[in-house]
């Protein structure tokens, strides 16, 4: 599992993989969401750490970089491009642990919350 956080993408099938062996502890990220609220409302990946909608990217992205920047955090969206869009910037910033979660929720075959 660590190898698969060692990627710029991963697939659904494999965050499926890496969550179940988060909660085994057995791997340590984040996964973060960057919908927005009403897109998070309807359903979310079971396991999501926190909501930081793109929109609102300017108001929380340097404290993040801050805090996690030497963290392994897997973005996620609904088909993997805004996620990507975060991911690379945050990459650009430093943030060397910045992982794109390709396809995003609609290709999630695993538990969604709502």
């Amino acid at each position: 599992m660590q190898e698969t956080l060692a990627k710029e993408n991963v697939f659904s099938e494999e965050l499926e993989q890496l969550l179940e062996a988060r909660e085994r502890g057995e791997v340590d990220f984040l996964l973060v969401d960057v919908r927005e609220q009403m897109e998070y409302d309807m359903g979310h990946i079971k396991g999501v750490d926190m909501l930081k909608p793109t929109s609102m990217f300017q108001q929380w992205a340097q404290e993040f970089l801050d805090e996690y920047k030497d963290k392994k955090v897997i973005f996620t969206c609904r088909t993997g491009s805004r996620s990507g869009q975060v991911q690379h910037i945050f990459k650009s910033n430093g943030m060397q642990g910045a992982i794109n979660h390709a396809g995003g929720i609609v290709t999630y075959g695993g538990e969604i919350e709502r």
